[in-house]
Formats: structure tokens, C-alpha cells, sequence
């Protein structure tokens, strides 16, 4: 498991003071970011690869409000040859679910978009949290 700390920022909120409901995405995609970057291999940028997003999905259990301090716990939850998928779980100031999302990523080679199979490392990492 994978854990990131953030804050919500007061730009995420809609008019009542709670992280608006699309900002999600954008707090998970940041878990996403930091998971992927490693020492060795940074995906969004390395070029030979993409892994765009190809469904996602969240259930909404508490609302979050601005500067709350949140932890986001990514899991692997599904791995296969040219794919995977992301649990997320958002947990708020004080230790309770807030969120849960999931999203599905496609390995595909960044000249002509076709699936390939992911990388040795790419799933090296990928099991490592399962």
C-alpha cells in the first residue's frame, strides 16, 4: 500500500466550504503521481509508454473541507498483462473514509496507442503493492 498526505485547498471548494465532488480525481491523480515517480522511472514523462485512464469510478461518505488535512492509501487492486487497477481510499482529519475511488489504466505505446504489456519494472512496482 501506498500512502500520500495532502491538504485541501481552498480552490477545490465549492461555495458551502467542502471539496467539490470532481476534485477527487484531482486528489487521487496526485497519490497517482507520487506512486509512479520512482528513483528510476518517471512514467509521465519517460515517453515510451502511456497509461491513460481508461474508467473511473468514487463513492462519497464524508465531506471534505478546506485546509483538512487528508491521507489517500492507493492499493493495486487488479493486475494484468496490459492493465491494472487503482483503489484509492481518502481518509479525513480524523482517520475516517471520506472517499473511495478506483480507476483502470491501459499500457499503451506512446507512437501508435495499441496495448502492449506493461514494462518489468512498471510491474514490479504494481505488485509490490498489491
Amino acid at each position: 500500500m501506498f500512502k500520500f498526505k495532502r491538504k485541501i485547498n481552498f480552490y477545490e471548494a465549492d461555495s458551502a466550504g467542502i471539496m467539490f465532488f470532481g476534485n477527487a480525481f484531482r486528489v487521487i491523480h496526485e497519490a497517482y503521481e507520487e506512486f509512479l515517480q520512482t528513483p528510476q522511472n518517471d512514467y509521465f514523462v519517460k515517453g515510451d509508454i502511456v497509461l491513460p485512464i481508461v474508467h473511473t469510478e468514487s463513492d462519497y461518505f464524508i465531506p471534505l473541507k478546506i485546509h483538512e488535512n487528508v491521507e489517500i492509501h492507493l492499493t493495486v487492486s487488479k493486475l494484468q498483462d496490459r492493465s491494472f487497477e487503482l483503489s484509492y481510499e481518502v481518509f479525513n482529519g480524523e482517520g475516517k473514509t471520506a472517499i473511495k475511488a478506483r480507476t483502470v489504466h491501459v499500457c499503451v505505446d506512446n507512437k501508435n496507442f495499441q496495448k502492449i504489456n506493461l514494462p518489468e519494472d512498471l510491474r514490479k512496482l504494481l505488485e509490490s503493492n498489491q
